[in-house]
């Protein structure tokens, strides 16, 4: 039985609504405190547009076993994992390295915005005329915004946002998201409490 049947099933639900997600703009684990000190979040569009990809990364059966690992615990010491995957600690620690450069994973803290400064979260569903790549790279090149998808479905992209307050969601709204060239319109889903943020979802 497929996940939306699924979910469809469940009771209460009156309706659902899929978007396929064809392609993530931006994904950032990466999440300052409210504190004014910047952070990865604010690389340019620029920036990511002059860095050369990194070749395919193929995986393994080792590679896919030190990634699950990680994903049950981001802290768990390289002894632990090579004897469980089979390899010296030395040759976990270049396995994981290449893993991080080939971008097929990263090992960040992972927060709850709301607990840590963000009491105002929002996924941003957004429709948009004509280039929808160029809407997507504005949005990523915005500090409040931490996941951009460019979908299938009733948005042309997602984007989540993390904010201080109203005022600052309202601002960012206003006054930016929707002054960018090619955005239609917008509609808010305003987060009321995270329920579930889970990576531990193995590996193919």
């Amino acid at each position: 039985m497929g996940v939306e049947r699924r979910i469809q099933q469940i009771l209460g639900l009156n309706a659902t609504d899929s978007l396929a997600n064809p392609e993530a703009v931006r994904h950032d684990s990466e999440m300052s405190a409210s504190n004014g000190s910047p952070s990865s979040l604010e690389r340019s569009a620029s920036e990511r547009a002059s860095t050369p990809r990194p070749e395919a990364f193929v995986l393994d059966d080792v590679s896919k076993g030190i990634i699950e690992q990680l994903q049950q615990d981001g802290r768990r010491p390289y002894a632990t994992i090579g004897k469980a995957v089979g390899l010296s600690e030395a040759a976990v620690r270049q396995r994981v390295a290449k893993l991080i450069a080939a971008g097929a994973m990263q090992i960040v803290a992972v927060t709850d915005p709301l607990q840590v400064g963000f009491p105002r979260a929002a996924m941003i569903g957004i429709r948009t005329d004509g280039d929808m790549e160029t809407v997507a790279d504005a949005l990523a090149d915005m500090t409040e915004v931490d996941y951009v998808i460019i979908c299938a479905g009733s948005f042309d992209i997602l984007a989540e946002v993390v904010c201080e307050d109203d005022d600052h969601l309202l601002d960012l709204l206003n006054r930016r998201i929707r002054a960018i060239p090619g955005v239609r319109t917008t509609e808010s889903f305003v987060y009321l409490k995270l329920r579930k943020q889970i990576y531990t979802w193995g590996t193919r």
